[in-house]
């Protein structure tokens, strides 16, 4: 067992920081006011020009396979740049990029849709959830009934990351409404790739957050039987997957916001004074630093164990969901703690704190709620699918 970065998992790993500490984190200001003046956080042409000098650098496709012109840094290598991306809150991806599941493409859609998402011509999103059916897949409610050499979707869905900007979609349908109640949701739903002129349309949902998700409609869109993603009846496999991968890259997203969140924390206590002493000097003060501290090392450890097991080939869906149920609630820890050491001006939109303090909110509902984490969790105990201490 090692329990440190390699030489060159540091040497990124700096890479990154200074990226993220040069080019992103400048922009922070220009951010904050564009989304206090309702216009979008950032210009999609600035981001292209980061994606840019990113890619210059070597920080194309940092995931995808080296046959598609990615890096494949693997799994513990994402885990470290996202910590390391999330010290800010500038919204910026790595270009070269393509979800998961859009690797299950057949020749024919490879090229239809793949290679121009990872060359970033195209944009995707992926759409499981609907306004009663979110975590609970058995509630689904889109139908596709085959006609002829198409199949014809109706039906809604809620909070698609992305679904206002994408191009295409991968989207979950029944497609056998017998074997879907008689299975629990889990068979007789497929993944369909849709294209936006194909008749789909979304909707901008307000949230609290500066995060804009989309509602999807689609009134009789008939989608082509070539664009099937993966199998006929097998797109529960395909979401599951999809959301599997999600799950720990929340818990590594709030453990490089936390880090930040802290480490200004740590910055203005030495600073503000009261009562003629730094506020550092307050045992108060020490505790939350300190509790803070120790619950960013327990989440960044766990994230760092769900990737590595999936960079063995091994399941990490156990593992997954107890990072991004402990990394999410530790991210909503800290935000608080640092907010509350900043006293008012933390709750100011001069600083970014409230902002993160609305995002992180969301990090315990997307991608799996807190009760449906621990649900799995305690499910795979209590029936035995894991044990105690098997991944050490």
């Amino acid at each position: 067992m090692h329990l440190r970065l390699t030489d060159e998992q540091k040497m990124i790993q700096k890479t990154i920081r200074k990226f993220v500490e040069k080019e992103l984190i400048p922009l922070e200001n220009e951010v904050l006011r564009n989304e206090r003046e309702g216009r979008p956080s950032l210009d999609p042409e600035i981001e292209k020009e980061l994606q840019l000098k990113a890619k210059k650098a070597g920080f194309w496709g940092i995931n995808t396979p080296t046959e598609y012109g990615g890096a494949d840094l693997g799994q513990m290598m994402l885990a470290i740049i996202y910590m390391e991306i999330s010290k800010t809150f500038v919204p910026f991806k790595f270009g070269g990029y393509a979800d998961n599941i859009l690797f299950y493409c057949n020749e024919e859609q490879k090229k239809k849709y793949l290679i121009p998402t990872i060359n970033g011509d195209k944009k995707s999103c992926f759409a499981m959830t609907e306004p009663n059916a979110g975590s609970d897949t058995q509630n689904i409610k889109m139908t596709a009934v085959k006609d002829g050499n198409d199949w014809v979707l109706n039906g809604e869905k809620t909070f698609i990351t992305g679904g206002n900007e994408a191009d295409f979609v991968m989207v979950i349908a029944i497609t056998d409404k017998e074997r879907h109640q008689k299975t629990g949701g889990r068979d007789g739903v497929t993944c369909f790739i849709v294209d936006r002129e194909m008749g789909w349309k979304s909707e901008f949902i307000h949230t609290m957050g500066e995060w804009g998700p989309a509602g999807l409609v689609f009134d009789n869109v008939r989608v082509p039987v070539e664009n099937i993603l993966g199998e006929l009846n097998g797109g529960y496999n395909l979401g599951l997957e999809w959301i599997g991968f999600a799950r720990w890259i929340v818990g590594a997203t709030a453990v490089g916001a936390a880090e930040r969140l802290l480490q200004m924390a740590i910055d203005y206590s030495k600073e503000r004074e009261t009562f003629g002493k730094p506020i550092a000097e307050r045992q108060a003060i020490q505790w939350q630093i300190a509790d803070s501290a120790v619950e960013i090392e327990a989440a960044k450890w766990l994230v760092l164990n769900a990737a590595y097991t999936l960079d063995q080939g091994e399941d990490n869906r156990h593992l997954a969901s107890m990072a991004k149920l402990y990394g999410s609630n530790m991210g909503n820890r800290v935000v608080d703690r640092v907010l509350q050491i900043h006293g008012g001006i933390g709750y100011t939109k001069e600083l970014p704190i409230e902002r993160w303090y609305r995002e992180a909110r969301l990090w315990r509902i997307y991608d799996g709620t807190d009760e449906i984490q621990r649900l799995i969790i305690s499910r795979n105990l209590l029936k035995g699918h894991v044990k105690l201490g098997q991944y050490v």
